[in-house]
């Protein structure tokens, strides 16, 4: 078959592909990651390309505007290659490679362990969205760094379902994998750079995450995870040596991955459960993870039961207009002034805002609420000089380009608060109908646990207010970071909790919201702001 040269940039890369290929295959095989949320199928409109040079044809769609289709702008996974092309890739366009350096540090309490020589270990959860490891030194107590980056299967899909649909393409689960063992290898290649370690000094690895992500890392078949009777391939994968998963340690280095309860409760809601010590109290509590996949866990010592909400990655900055994830330049705090609807906000580093990110969302509909933009269905009902109306209904401008130095306006609309509002829903119900099939009320819950990249910005106030958590006394909340990856650490540093967490996974009762009859009522009545039964938000005040 005839091949053509694709030439991208700014990256300044060439790749030959044959005819018919499209700009987002070619992409990837240049090792370039772009936004595709929707996993190729042209439905999201976050891979737009330009083509500076040459030929391509593309079926129609409702994304791209008459006035981008004259500045030959396309959907790189719906234009198919028919010449040479030069193409030009814009910054929003492309999945954030950087890799963040968190702000954790400090000591932990191991076993005693190995003092000879050099002894390393990483631990690692793999989340949809993102990847973050840390590596520990085995011998001192100490973590010497932490890094995360966007996992690369972004590309193939936002979600789980996307990727485990695309895995049954023929080339698809390997390409997967190949995404996520790339993502890891990287965090290992620069933290080992950064502090100055050989990797054949390390010898151990920790990884917990959704089982779908768990299966992609291991090259399982995922497909039985979303076909009845919704069996994964193993909730308890042996250990194995990380160069069988692709990772590059010590060649004879150990891989393990912490064990899973379900198709849905992975073994991220594992660790989660180790590292909040819920399985130890005698009070009631929750612990919600809030992410593309939502798991709540109720219980205490004597039980603990589970369920999982497909919240979406809305609050993950896919799947709304000017969404983004919580990196520099992220709106994370939003004030909206009564009278003139002046907007205050701050972001994340002080960059110029570049997107808004979940705790922004959650901040930016709270005071939309509260000055009257919108109403309890989400709907935008007043006028003014940031309300104008849109092929997505009316939205409410938060920047204004010339006021940022940007090429668009920061905006939110009437399809993001739909998109949002399911997300908020879908965690609220989930909760709800676990509390209420173990024939409690929230008001017997001693301790909720807030888990996930919201809790450095997340305002329990806005929150409630808009219906994403239950209406509790305000110091019954606690945030407790990434607790999959402390749950992992604990692991990568002792027999013991790899133990407890082996016995956690068979004890946790996985409930399936699917099967309950209650549960998609409760979902609707959650479709309001904050809710349509106001008793259950009694100190909201509307």
């Amino acid at each position: 078959m005839k091949k053509f040269k694709v030439s991208f940039f700014p990256d300044n890369l060439t790749i030959s592909v044959e005819k018919d290929e499209t700009i987002l295959s070619a992409a990837i095989a240049a090792g370039i990651y772009l936004n595709a949320n929707c996993a190729g199928d042209g439905t999201c409109g976050r891979c737009k390309v330009i083509v500076q040079q040459g030929q391509v044809k593309s079926r129609p769609n409702g994304i791209i505007t008459a006035a981008e289709k004259k500045n030959n702008v396309y959907l790189a996974c719906l234009a198919i290659i028919q010449s040479d092309l030069e193409v030009l890739i814009p910054d929003n366009s492309r999945i954030d490679k950087n890799i963040q350096i968190d702000s954790l540090g400090g000591e932990v309490t191991i076993e005693p362990a190995d003092t000879t020589g050099k002894n390393f270990g990483l631990c690692f959860d793999i989340g949809t969205t993102t990847i973050s490891g840390q590596l520990v030194n085995l011998n001192s107590k100490k973590i010497l760094g932490t890094k995360t980056a966007y996992n690369q299967q972004a590309v193939f899909g936002s979600d789980v379902i996307t990727r485990i649909v695309y895995a049954a393409k023929t080339g698809g689960l390997e390409k997967l994998h190949n995404a996520v063992s790339d993502t890891m290898n990287q965090i290992i290649k620069d933290l080992a750079s950064e502090h100055k370690i050989s990797l054949f000094d390390v010898n151990c690895i920790v990884c917990s995450g959704n089982t779908t992500m768990i299966h992609l890392l291991l090259s399982l078949d995922p497909a039985h995870i979303r076909r009845q009777p919704y069996v994964p391939t193993a909730n308890f994968p042996p250990v194995l040596r990380a160069a069988e998963a692709g990772i590059n340690i010590n060649p004879s280095g150990l891989l393990s991955c912490v064990p899973g309860v379900s198709s849905y409760v992975g073994g991220d809601t594992t660790a989660g459960v180790l590292s909040s010590g819920i399985y130890q109290k005698e009070e009631l509590c929750i612990l919600i993870d809030i992410g593309t996949n939502g798991e709540i866990v109720l219980g205490n010592r004597d039980f603990l039961a589970a369920c999982a909400a497909s919240a979406g990655p809305a609050f993950e900055g896919s799947g709304v207009t000017s969404g983004m994830r919580a990196s520099g330049g992220a709106i994370q705090k939003v004030s909206i002034n009564k009278n003139d609807f002046g907007v205050k906000y701050s972001t994340i580093q002080d960059k110029l805002p570049l997107g808004i990110c979940g705790s922004g969302y959650i901040d930016l509909l709270s005071e939309m609420l509260e000055a009257g933009i919108i109403d309890k269905g989400g709907k935008i009902k007043v006028a003014g000089k940031r309300i104008r109306s849109t092929d997505n209904g009316r939205e409410f401008v938060v920047c204004f380009k010339e006021e940022i130095q940007a090429q668009a306006d920061i905006v939110i609309n009437e399809a993001d608060i739909e998109n949002l509002k399911r997300s908020k829903g879908a965690i609220y119900s989930a909760c709800a109908i676990l509390v209420k099939h173990l024939a409690l009320k929230f008001s017997a819950i001693s301790k909720l646990f807030i888990a996930g990249g919201f809790g450095a910005y997340l305002d329990i106030e806005k929150a409630i207010r808009i219906g994403l958590l239950p209406d509790l006394e305000r110091s019954k909340f606690i945030f407790i970071g990434n607790s999959s990856l402390t749950g992992s650490r604990e692991i990568l540093l002792s027999a013991q909790a790899m133990a407890i967490a082996d016995a956690l996974a068979s004890k946790i009762t996985y409930f399936d919201l699917s099967v309950d009859s209650g549960y998609m009522e409760e979902y609707s009545q959650a479709l309001f702001f904050p809710h349509t039964d106001l008793t259950k938000f009694p100190t909201v005040g509307f």
